[in-house]
This record gives structure tokens, sequence and C-alpha cells, in this order.
């Protein structure tokens, strides 16, 4: 999706992600619905920019955007090894490292295996393969990330 296509707010927070992630070590993806709505989808509503990194980087990329790092809410679904929240971005940005799924009864690493560029205006951002974020979203498997397998699977067909 062109950027020009994008909500402000989104617009403006992706770009403030990407400049503030220029410096960062390790490889970090958008996820979510920011993801979504940069691979070319707009009729959903973007309420926060989901960025996953690795655990140094997060506190760096935290303090980048006037962030902090908060308790990980915990929903009993997620963990995180680092979890923390920059409201007074344009959108609110949350930042995870070490993020993980319940399966069963056990913990499942939330991670990707594919990384690719995409540009708002100058500002480089990365997002995972489509088909990716399908898997992770399937092992998230509440009705809304299901809900959100089936755009995407729309979008690729």
């Amino acid at each position: 999706m062109p950027a020009d296509h994008l909500p402000d707010d989104l617009k403006d927070g992706l770009i403030a992600v990407g400049e503030a992630a220029r410096d960062l070590k390790s490889p970090w993806w958008i996820f979510g619905g920011a993801a979504m709505a940069l691979y070319g989808l707009d009729e959903i509503h973007v309420p926060d920019i989901d960025v996953l990194c690795a655990p140094r980087d997060a506190r760096a990329l935290l303090s980048a955007l006037d962030g902090h790092v908060v308790a990980d809410p915990g929903e009993g679904l997620f963990r995180s090894a680092v979890f923390g929240r920059a409201p007074d971005q344009p959108i609110l940005i949350e930042v995870m490292a070490g993020l993980e799924v319940r399966d069963g009864g056990d913990w499942a690493p939330a991670a990707f295996a594919s990384r690719r560029q995409v540009f708002v205006e100058d500002t480089p951002l990365f997002v995972p393969d489509i088909r990716d974020h399908i898997a992770l979203y399937r092992l998230f498997g509440r009705p809304k990330d299901l809900a959100r397998v089936e755009q995407l699977e729309r979008l690729i067909a």
C-alpha cells in the first residue's frame, strides 16, 4: 500500500519506528494490524503498531521513542521477556521481545523466519512474509487472529 493511503497517525508512527530502529543490532519486524496495512489491506482499523525485536534492542527502541518498559500484561496466552509502550507517539507503539505464546500447556516462541523490507516515504521498515504472518496468527488461534488469517489468505490468493 502506498504510504499516502495510510491514515496519518499510522504513517507518522511507522516513520517514527523506522527512524528510531535504524541503529538496532538485530532483526526487527512490524507485525499485527500495522503490517497488514503495509501489505495493502485497507479495510482494517489499526489501533497501534506492534514491533517484535531482540530484548537488548527493545529497551533502546523504547528509549528512542520516549517509551518505557511496563509489566507484561500477560493475557495468559502471551508473554514477553521485554514489553513496553510508547504512548506519546502519533499512534500507540508496543514493543515486544522474546514473545512467546501458550501452545497447550507449553510456551512456544512467537518468531518470524522471514523479513521483507518495505518503505513508508523514505523510511525503511521490516515485515514478515505474509505466509509467515499467517503461521503466527494460526499459532495465536484467537477468533480475531483467525479472521486475520482469512484476510491475509485472500490477499495472496
